[in-house]
């Protein structure tokens, strides 16, 4: 097995933390994993990205040059990684940021959901991350949600306990909308 996605959008959107949980996780399960930020110089709303390979082998770089998997939260993200996307590939897209007209993949399965409104829907509108997490699981099974669920809890350790299972309900709501789609 190996399997790799690019998250991004913009600093602020939580891409690190869901593509460190998702890296954590894979680990947790006994996989190779590599896990790249970067970003922008920027405190808030700077570029902000990061590739997770997950692998039973030995994984060579940690870099990919077509990613299976693009999840992208802002227009800027999609406007620089779309072409990256390897053909085939999986699309996930923050419909309440990004222009659905811009989009210029035919050739990838695109899962298009509205993470913020969704999120605020939920009761708080930082949950678009977590969502967006669920989206990619409900595509990309790669890890339990429990392996995630035990993340999450030193991801949040010292802050509200309440977190744990309300981060975790937006990643459940995030994979029923991505299974829903299908």
């Amino acid at each position: 097995m190996y399997t790799d996605v690019m998250m991004a959008g913009f600093g602020g959107q939580g891409i690190l933390l869901i593509g460190n949980l998702l890296a954590e996780a894979a680990l947790l399960e006994n996989y190779n994993v590599t896990y790249m930020p970067t970003y922008g110089v920027e405190m808030r709303g700077g570029a902000a990205n990061c590739t997770v390979i997950i692998s039973d082998q030995e994984i060579g770089s940690p870099q990919t040059s077509a990613p299976e998997v693009l999840l992208v939260m802002s227009e800027q993200a999609r406007s620089k990684y779309e072409p990256r996307l390897k053909p085939g590939g999986i699309y996930i897209i923050n419909s309440s940021l990004v222009e659905l007209k811009a989009v210029a993949r035919s050739d990838v399965e695109k899962v298009v959901i509205p993470f913020n409104e969704v999120a605020t829907g939920m009761g708080n509108s930082k949950f678009a991350n977590m969502i967006a997490l669920g989206a990619y699981l409900g595509k990309k099974p790669v890890v339990k949600l429990a392996s995630i669920e035990a993340m999450l809890k030193p991801a949040f350790a010292g802050k509200k306990p309440e977190l744990v299972s309300l981060n975790l309900r937006a990643i459940e709501k995030g994979i029923e909308l991505a299974r829903g789609l299908a």
